[in-house]
C-alpha cells in the first residue's frame, strides 16, 4: 500500500533579527563567530508564541490543504525540543485546536532537531498497518541560545506539519531509513534554560557522519544516485553545513537551494527539515524525486525518498513557505531579548 503526504502546512513568526544586530552587541567576538555561517537573519517568536502555538498554526494549515475531516485524524505527534510544558503534551493542544476526534493516539516527541521526522515515520507505520486513516506529524520549535553563544546567531522559531495517509497523495514516501548512534554533541539537562554543545565536535563526527550515512544507505538500498533526484533537503543548523554535505554526497547546488531556508530564517530545529521539504513541495512537479536527510543531536538522521504526484500540481498549497518568509518585521536586540525572555522578571508568566 502506498503511504505518503496528503497535505502540509507551515508557519513562521513575522519578527526577524539580523545576525549583524546580534553580532554588534558582542563586539569582535560576535563578529568572528557570526562570519561564515551563511545566515543573514532569523525568525523571532513573539512574546505570546511558543512551540504549541506554532504547531497549532501548522496543523490548521495542513488540514486545510489536505482537505480532510479532522475527525478522521487518528494520530498526532509533535516533535520539538522546546515543548512549553515539561509535563503536559503539546499534541493534545493541537488536537483540541483542530477539533480532532478524541479517539486518537497522541504524543510529544524529542530527539533534538529530528523529532519531526521521527513523527513522520511513526505516522507512516500506523497508516501502512491500516490502524489509522490519517496522522499528523509536526516539527515545531522556539529554539534557545545562550546570550553570546554561537547558537544565538541561528536559533530561531518555526515549524511545519504533514498529514500522512494513503489516499490522494501529493507525494509518496517510497522508503525511509535511520542511522543512529550515541554521540553527545549537543544537550540540555532538566532545569537548564540553555543548551550546551561540543563546538567543533558537532560537525564531522556528529552532523556530517549521520546525515551522509543515512543518505548514502537509502540511496544504495534503492539503487539510486544524486542525479536521480530533482531536490535534496538536509538539516540546516546554518546555511553552510547543508551545502557542504551536499558536495560530500555528490549533489549540485541547485538541487539544494529551494529547500535551504536557514540563511533567511535561521535554524528552526525540529522545524528545519519539515520547512525545507514544504518549500520544495510548494513548487515540485509530478515525478520529481526528493531526497531528505534530517539530523538530531544525540545523534541520528532520518532519510526519506519521496516522489511527487500529479495531485501536488492540482492542489497547490495556498499558504506557501515563501509568503511567511516575505512577511517580516525587524526588531532590535532589546526587543528580541524581551520576546525571548532573556530579560528576567519581564514578560508574560510562562
Amino acid at each position: 500500500m502506498s503511504v505518503g503526504i496528503v497535505g502540509y502546512g507551515a508557519y513562521l513568526p513575522k519578527y526577524r533579527i539580523k545576525v549583524e544586530e546580534i553580532a554588534k552587541v558582542w563586539g569582535e567576538d560576535g563578529k568572528r563567530v557570526s562570519e561564515g555561517l551563511f545566515v543573514y537573519e532569523k525568525t523571532v517568536p513573539s512574546i505570546d508564541e511558543d512551540a504549541a502555538t506554532i504547531a497549532v498554526e501548522c496543523a490548521r494549515n495542513a488540514v486545510q490543504h489536505a482537505g480532510i475531516n479532522p475527525v478522521d485524524i487518528e494520530a498526532i505527534y509533535v516533535g520539538s525540543e522546546s515543548h512549553p510544558y515539561i509535563v503536559k503534551p503539546t499534541a493534545t493542544i493541537v488536537a483540541a485546536a483542530i477539533e480532532a476526534t478524541p479517539d486518537l493516539t497522541a504524543a510529544d516527541y524529542e530527539f533534538a532537531c529530528k523529532a519531526g521526522t521521527a513523527a513522520i515515520q511513526t505516522a507512516m507505520g500506523l497508516v501502512e498497518s491500516k490502524r489509522i486513516k490519517y496522522g499528523l506529524a509536526i516539527g515545531a520549535d522556539t529554539s534557545q541560545g545562550r546570550p553570546g553563544d554561537a547558537l544565538e546567531y541561528t536559533a530561531s522559531a518555526g515549524g511545519a506539519c504533514f498529514a500522512i495517509g494513503s489516499r490522494n497523495l501529493i507525494a509518496e514516501i517510497k522508503d525511509t531509513y535511520s542511522y543512529t548512534t550515541d554521540t553527545p554533541d549537543f544537550w540540555r539537562r532538566e532545569g537548564q534554560e540553555f543548551p550546551s554543545h561540543g563546538s567543533r565536535f558537532t560537525g564531522i563526527p556528529a552532523y556530517f557522519k549521520h546525515v551522509t550515512s543515512a543518505a548514502r544507505f537509502i540511496m544504495e538500498r534503492n539503487k539510486m544516485k544524486p542525479s536521480d533526484f530533482k531536490y535534496a533537503v538536509f538539516h540546516q543548523p546554518n546555511g553552510k553545513f547543508p551545502l557542504t554535505v551536499s558536495k560530500m554526497l555528490g549533489f549540485e547546488r541547485e538541487q539544494v537551494m529551494k529547500g535551504l531556508l536557514a540563511p533567511w530564517i535561521g535554524n528552526t530545529y525540529s522545524g528545519a527539515v519539515p520547512l525545507g521539504l514544504s518549500s520544495v513541495l510548494d513548487e515540485a512537479s509530478a515525478g520529481d524525486m526528493i531526497l531528505v536527510s534530517s539530523y538530531g543531536s544525540g545523534a541520528g538522521s532520518d532519510a526519506f525518498i519521496i516522489e511527487v504526484t500529479k495531485e501536488n500540481e492540482k492542489r497547490r498549497n495556498s499558504n506557501p513557505v515563501q509568503n511567511y518568509i516575505n512577511d517580516k518585521e525587524y526588531v532590535n536586540y532589546s526587543i528580541y531579548a524581551k520576546f525571548k525572555g532573556k530579560i528576567k522578571g519581564v514578560g508574560l508568566e510562562r
